[in-house]
């Protein structure tokens, strides 16, 4: 009975690390759609919060327009200044990492992930000091984007 329980909670562990990775400060969230549907998906409930969706740069069309071939990647550029403000009044310098940026591609084997940087990241790269509250509030808001475009 106990390598059982073992064995379900390995493969249970198994299962929820292939859906949320964190690497390098970029969290990683498998997709169950194509890249444009997930980044529809994600400029949909973007704009549903409130979040200016401020450009939308598609990586293969540009590598296709030098002759190049690149799997689908896109780049979803978004904010709200009511949250990127006291970001700023921590520490100016996280404005090199702003406005939130969300990555969406196809890997070599044909699973679309969504990549978006984790606000735990920013705080260490950026010495935010005194602004647990508003990363907070932005970790669960980035979680939440990432969950809807990729379910």
């Amino acid at each position: 009975m106990n390598k059982l329980r073992m064995l379900a909670v390995a493969l249970l562990t198994l299962c929820f690390t292939s859906l949320v990775q964190a690497a390098d400060g970029l969290i990683v969230v498998k997709s169950n759609h194509s890249v444009a549907a997930t980044t529809d998906k994600l400029e949909s409930v973007l704009g549903e919060k409130g979040m200016t969706v401020f450009n939308r740069i598609d990586h293969a069309a540009g590598a296709e327009s030098v002759g190049k071939q690149l799997r689908p990647t896109e780049l979803v550029i978004f904010g709200n200044p009511k949250v990127g403000t006291p970001l700023m009044h921590c520490s100016q310098s996280v404005a090199a990492d702003l406005p939130q940026k969300a990555l969406v591609w196809e890997d070599e084997g044909g699973q679309v992930w969504l990549g978006y940087n984790d606000p735990a990241y920013l705080k260490v790269r950026h010495g935010l000091e005194g602004c647990d509250k508003v990363l907070n509030k932005i970790s669960k808001a980035l979680a939440n984007f990432a969950e809807a475009a990729t379910r």
